[in-house]
Formats: structure tokens, C-alpha cells, sequence
């Protein structure tokens, strides 16, 4: 038996704002849990699409009883993306590749303009093959993936506010244990960093959703 989860969520930010900052999404007040990411392949297709795979790694906590499943403190993600400037789309495909055989979580996110704002549809299918606690398995991870979600939606929020001011800046509350790192300077110093990045691997997609974003402002 397969859990679903099906959802969405709108920024009250531009398309291309959206896409500039979704490469800076972390570090955020809300992503403890998010332990790394690194960029392990990205390029521009012919179509002049932005594809890309970073892997993410994760703390995993499990409650007693899963524990004789799961003994690791954190699980790797793959993430894959594609970015596609003329349509305004942003899909995402990401998967773990740990603990696969104990669970499985498979999730596709969508990010679509939406007049002046920007829409991200996100389905996840959670499996677990493990005989006798399947659904106990699932139930507990999708649980915890609606809370998971709650908090990426937050911090993605907290790092467009950040980053552009205005629109959903007004009404993201920082948390009481954000990390002292995590500062404005310093998401905004990351958000910079991102850019040029990008830049480098895709100077006409960055340039076009740079002047975009100007003449929005």
C-alpha cells in the first residue's frame, strides 16, 4: 500500500524571484534538519532549460520503535530539477537513496506563475516493504513529511523576504531557534553567491530572469 501526499502552496512572489532564490533556499531558520547540499551535475539543454542533480543530506530522526529499522542519524537525497525560463516551470524530482529498502519516498513539486505570484503543486508516494510494519512505516513518514513541508514552505518564504523584501517578507516570523548564522546578511550574501553561480552556468536564463525581475520591481 502506497501514502499519498498531495498539496500546494503560493508565494506571494514573482516566477523569476522564485527561481533566482530556489537556488539559495538553505541554509533558513526552519531547515535544521537540512545537513548539506552539493551540486553533483547541472547543465543548459539545447531546449534552453536548466537541468541539474544536487544531493542532500538530512538528519533522520525516528521515534524507539524505529530504530531497529533505521540506524543512521541522517539519509541522503537526490534532488533533480529543470528549469525552464520561457514557460516559467520549475519541476523537481527528488527520492532517498538511503534506507530504500526499509521506505521509499518519491516527490514531484511544481512551480508555476500564477498571475503575479508563484504556485508549487507537491505530490509524494510513500512505500515501505518491510512485512508486518508497512503501514505503520508509512503512516509515521507521512506524518512527518506534512510537518516537513510546513517548515520548507516557511523557510523557502523567509528566504524570498529576505532576498526581494515586500510580499511574503510581511508575514514571515522568524522562529526562536534560528541559528545565529542565520542572519539577513547572510542569507542575502548566499543569495548573491547563487546568482553568480547560475551566471556562470547559464548566463542568458540568469540575465533574462535578472531583467525580468527589475522590471517588476
Amino acid at each position: 500500500m502506497v501514502k499519498l501526499y498531495d498539496g500546494s502552496f503560493t508565494f506571494n512572489f514573482h516566477w523569476d524571484q522564485v527561481a533566482q532564490a530556489f537556488w539559495c533556499r538553505y541554509p533558513n531558520p526552519y531547515s535544521n534538519h537540512v545537513l548539506s547540499e552539493d551540486v553533483v551535475w547541472r547543465e543548459v539543454g539545447g531546449d534552453g532549460k536548466l537541468y541539474s542533480k544536487r544531493l542532500l543530506t538530512k538528519t533522520n530522526r525516528v521515534p524507539e520503535w524505529g530504530k531497529r529499522f533505521f540506524n543512521s542519524r541522517s539519509i541522503c537525497i537526490v534532488e533533480e530539477s529543470v528549469v525552464d525560463p520561457a514557460g516559467k516551470t520549475i519541476v523537481t524530482y527528488t527520492r532517498n537513496i538511503g534506507f530504500s529498502k526499509v521506505m521509499t519516498v518519491h516527490e514531484r513539486c511544481v512551480y508555476v506563475q500564477n498571475e503575479d505570484r508563484t504556485t508549487v503543486d507537491r505530490k509524494a508516494w510513500i512505500a515501505s516493504s518491510v512485512f508486518g510494519f508497512s503501514r505503520a512505516i508509512e503512516a509515521f513518514s507521512l506524518d512527518r513529511f506534512r510537518k516537513n513541508i510546513a517548515k520548507t514552505n516557511k523557510g523557502f518564504e523567509y528566504v524570498l523576504g529576505v532576498t526581494f523584501g515586500g510580499g511574503g517578507a510581511q508575514k514571515v516570523v522568524e522562529p526562536s531557534n534560528a541559528l545565529p548564522l542565520l542572519d539577513k546578511t547572510k542569507l542575502k550574501e548566499t543569495a548573491k553567491k547563487a546568482t553568480e553561480l547560475a551566471k556562470s552556468k547559464a548566463s542568458p536564463l540568469v540575465a533574462a530572469a535578472c531583467t525580468n525581475n527589475k522590471q517588476n520591481n
